[in-house]
């Protein structure tokens, strides 16, 4: 396993351990202090990162796929999950905030829109690849 590669599996291996954590905390922490839509959001939000770590994981393991095709799509997906996620997590729990989050809704789209920028670059790359290696 290259340096990339163990870099891109140890990450997802780190963020799938803190998305675990994460939704742990969104089903028994949030329960008396935000309404059930708010925990919907939050679980949301966990349901989106753990796809995208546990893809981050698979291509971390692939060979195939070349080291460029890695790195940027690894980039796209962590920028994602903090802009996509981050701000549902951030949203739903808007209730108990001591502070305004009003700059936070127009984020989650951008997250979204990375998420899809991600795998159609992954996904043109893979169509791409010559060779049968």
């Amino acid at each position: 396993m290259n340096k990339l590669d163990k870099k891109i599996v140890s990450i997802a291996c780190f963020l799938a351990a803190l998305t675990i954590g994460i939704g742990a905390f969104g089903a028994h922490g949030l329960e008396r202090l935000v309404s059930q839509e708010a925990i919907n959001t939050f679980e949301t939000g966990v349901r989106y990162q753990m796809y995208h770590v546990v893809a981050l994981f698979i291509i971390g393991l692939t060979r195939r796929i070349p080291e460029k095709v890695k790195k940027i799509v690894f980039r796209v997906f962590c920028l994602g999950m903090l802009l996509f996620s981050g701000s549902i997590y951030l949203l739903a729990l808007k209730a108990v905030l001591p502070f305004s989050i009003s700059f936070v809704g127009p984020i989650t789209p951008i997250g979204g829109l990375l998420f899809i920028i991600g795998w159609c670059y992954l996904g043109y790359n893979l169509l791409t690849i010559r060779g049968d290696n």
